[in-house]
């Protein structure tokens, strides 16, 4: 039986990519998924493959920016399935553009929802987990974490905060039965690329994205972290693609 039977994981941005392709390796293991994206339609979709295949889904439209919505779907979760095991904070944008662009309302969704969005996560679950005595928190961000590129300054800012919000929420919480993991993806096949509305940085884009991981490595990459003992916890992944 897979260590993940039972266990109930709330993955955030699932309509597509990394999120939908993590929901359905957990809900093949024995997980009960609970997913939750802005596109409703992909949600229902996602959830009646999952039905299908035999999985456990429960489905909740949210925007991580919206800190009521994050805590309804980490309610959700809790009644319907009695527990809270991992909150996988996976919803995120990528619409790059130099600076110079000034294109300051897509700098501002991106802080908003790979910044805020990951701490409405922990605050939406931090206190269910700490009344349970357990529970994970996986945060996705990116090779983008640790390197800054050019037309990236900002995405990369977003995702050096959720590297060092997920650094110290693992030292806040330690003995506490509460895990931290860091998950940073290489370049992987998603539709991220496809919010760049610069078209340089779009062209630019395309060339760097010619050899990209499947989505299903970083899901197995999540699914490893949470499937160790209890007493295990894997703080950080860096997934490459092979060049």
């Amino acid at each position: 039986m897979s260590a993940l039977n039972g266990k109930a994981i709330v993955i955030t941005g699932a309509s597509s990519g990394i999120g939908e392709t993590t929901a359905r390796l957990l809900a093949s293991q024995g997980a009960h998924v609970v997913i939750g994206a802005r596109r409703m339609e992909r949600l229902e979709a996602l959830a009646s493959d999952i039905r299908a295949e035999g999985g456990s889904v429960a489905v909740q439209q949210l925007d991580v920016t919206e800190l009521g919505q994050m805590q309804a779907i980490i309610e959700l979760a809790q009644s319907r399935f009695g527990r809270v095991d991992a909150i996988v904070n996976n919803a995120g944008v990528m619409p790059l553009s130099p600076l110079e662009a000034m294109k300051i309302e897509e700098w501002n969704r991106m802080i908003d929802v790979n910044i805020r969005g990951v701490l409405h996560g922990v605050a939406a679950g931090l206190p269910i987990m700490k009344n349970q005595g357990f529970g994970h928190f996986i945060n996705v961000a990116s090779i983008g974490a640790y390197a800054v590129t050019p037309t990236a300054a900002v995405y990369c800012a977003t995702k050096y905060a959720v590297r060092a919000i997920t650094d110290g929420l693992r030292q806040e919480v330690a003995g506490q039965g509460i895990r931290v993991t860091l998950i940073s993806p290489g370049v992987t096949e998603s539709e991220l690329a496809e919010t760049i509305t610069d078209n340089e940085s779009r062209e630019l884009m395309k060339e760097y994205r010619r050899i990209a991981l499947p989505a299903s490595a970083i899901a197995r990459s999540i699914a490893y972290a949470i499937e160790q003992p209890a007493e295990v916890d894997v703080n950080e992944l860096v997934i490459r693609p092979v060049m």
